[in-house]
């Protein structure tokens, strides 16, 4: 790989990063500080959700949501496509999203998480039953592995998704609201980063080849 390549790579890499973090950021901030975002949210979605004991989390789904969108669309003019993670997590959190403020109800938004990871890992394992490793569509990978590093790696991928969905589940059901937040934003993402990154030795095992040859 050449140096300009690789550093293409490091700043589509930090690029993508920053339009998945974006939209979580936004929803801890919205909901720490919600009276930053009340006046917009309020013109946009109704007074009815910047109001009452619910409005910091209901004006935090509501930026998500927003902030979700509008990372899809950066995608889209950045890339000209959808990885489908983004895409099929951006549709759920609009879904759910838009059930949370309808009926103000901040159920609907705590099951996302564990909804679309239960999803995912269904898929990756189904599809590792079936024969066909599907990892490779779900993350978007631009690596290369042989077989059997494939399914090894959808198998610890798609069991993963149902630790987090497991977890996701205790989180929301014992703790704060504004516990699950910030463990939404703070304590997921470096769990994934630290999972990913323990993967390095196998497939370095399978083919992987961290410097592009």
């Amino acid at each position: 790989m050449t140096e300009r390549n690789a550093t293409q790579r490091a700043e589509n890499g930090l690029t993508k990063l920053l339009l998945e973090m974006g939209p979580l950021v936004l929803f801890f901030a919205a909901n720490s500080k919600p009276d930053w975002f009340k006046p917009v949210i309020g013109a946009l979605f109704g007074q009815g959700i910047v109001s009452g004991d619910k409005a910091p989390i209901l004006i935090a789904t509501a930026v998500f949501m927003v902030g979700m969108l509008a990372s899809l669309i950066a995608t889209w003019l950045l890339y000209r496509r959808l990885p489908i993670m983004p895409l099929v997590s951006g549709a759920v959190v609009l879904v759910f999203g838009g059930l949370t403020l309808a009926l103000h109800d901040d159920l609907f938004i705590k099951l996302k998480p564990t909804i679309v990871n239960s999803l995912f890992g269904m898929v990756l394992l189904g599809g590792l039953a079936f024969g066909k490793p599907l990892l490779p569509y779900v993350l978007d990978s631009v690596f290369q592995l042989d077989d059997e590093g494939w399914k090894k790696l959808t198998l610890r991928w798609g069991v993963f998704f149902f630790v987090l969905a497991a977890i996701n589940e205790v989180v929301w059901r014992t703790q704060t609201t504004d516990f699950w937040v910030a463990f939404k934003v703070w304590g997921v993402m470096p769990l994934t980063m630290g999972f990913a990154l323990a993967q390095t030795p196998m497939m370095m095992r399978h083919g992987f080849n961290p410097e592009g040859k």
